[in-house]
């Protein structure tokens, strides 16, 4: 379940990034050619960017709480399986994107990594506490 959560979270904040990075050239050379990118000939204003960034965080939280209540329904292997596989290309993907960075922004993408997992551990050690806390309460 962990695992599915941070490939989840992770899937929310693309959004966030994707808003970040640099428009496509002239021709379409570029980062990417989808999301933001194909507003980029639309010349949004900041707001638009802002609420088009919003509704597709909303997408993504939507699409994570579909997943969820699936998920929950496969037997545990499956669940297993799927978790694993999300992982997978998890770290896949920021393995190639660390190798297309230059090694100044590859240590500070460590450096946003461990305080991402840090974060992460301080959530579910917060969720832990929550669950206990509303168990004692029953």
């Amino acid at each position: 379940m962990r695992k599915t959560l941070t490939a989840l979270m992770f899937a929310a904040a693309l959004p966030t990034v994707a808003m970040a990075m640099p428009e496509p050239g002239p021709h379409g050379e570029g980062p990417h050619h989808r999301g933001p990118a194909a507003f980029a000939q639309l010349d949004l204003t900041p707001e638009q960017r802002q609420q088009i960034g919003r509704l597709m965080g909303e997408q993504m939280k939507q699409r994570r709480e579909i997943t969820e209540r699936y998920l929950d329904k496969l037997p545990a292997p499956e669940q297993k399986a799927m978790k694993d596989e999300i992982k997978a290309g998890h770290d896949k993907t920021q393995t190639q994107i660390r190798a297309l960075l230059k090694p100044d922004q590859q240590k500070q993408f460590d450096e946003l990594q461990s305080k991402r997992a840090a974060d992460k551990a301080e959530w579910e050690q917060f969720q832990a506490w929550k669950a206990e806390k509303a168990a004692k309460a029953q």
